[in-house]
């Protein structure tokens, strides 16, 4: 790493803390030779492919992750900041499983998982879009599914 003032590469690292919101490490460094500060963020570098329905594959993105978690839960009981946290809480637990590739399929009953727990609206319009359903009885059974505190039926 070089200095962005002065182009020396000679720094010392003053501060390191964790930065959640980026999965990652902010550390504040300083230039040995022309002594000005700068911070910088170090991110882990998810290798995930996912396996897309139509037999493609696309990395994966925990920002395409954390924008249809909001879509979903808008205008629910769910916060931004809980999707937020949802959502690297589905990163961290894909990297402590170590995989490689997940499918489509995979994915989205994780976070169906997670969403049925939280809200059932929140479920059901994600549900919605990545079941695709074809009739209003499969939407029933998915509502259904929901915790018998929250059925409907």
């Amino acid at each position: 790493m070089r200095c962005p003032f002065c182009d020396h590469d000679d720094l010392k690292v003053t501060d390191s803390r964790n930065a959640t919101e980026m999965n990652g490490v902010r550390r504040r460094r300083e230039c040995l030779k022309c002594l000005k500060r700068f911070t910088t963020f170090e991110t882990i570098d998810l290798t995930i492919q996912v396996h897309k329905r139509d037999g493609r594959y696309e990395d994966f993105h925990q920002e395409k992750l954390i924008r249809g978690l909001d879509s979903a839960c808008r205008h629910t009981r769910i916060s931004h900041e809980q999707v937020l946290a949802l959502a690297y809480k589905i990163t961290a637990d894909l990297m402590e499983r170590q995989v490689r590739e997940i499918s489509t399929t995979e994915l989205g009953e994780i976070v169906m998982q997670h969403l049925i727990e939280m809200d059932v609206i929140a479920y059901i319009r994600f549900a919605c879009v990545y079941r695709r359903f074809k009739d209003v009885d499969e939407l029933m059974d998915a509502i259904n599914r929901a915790p018998s505190k929250t059925n409907f039926t």
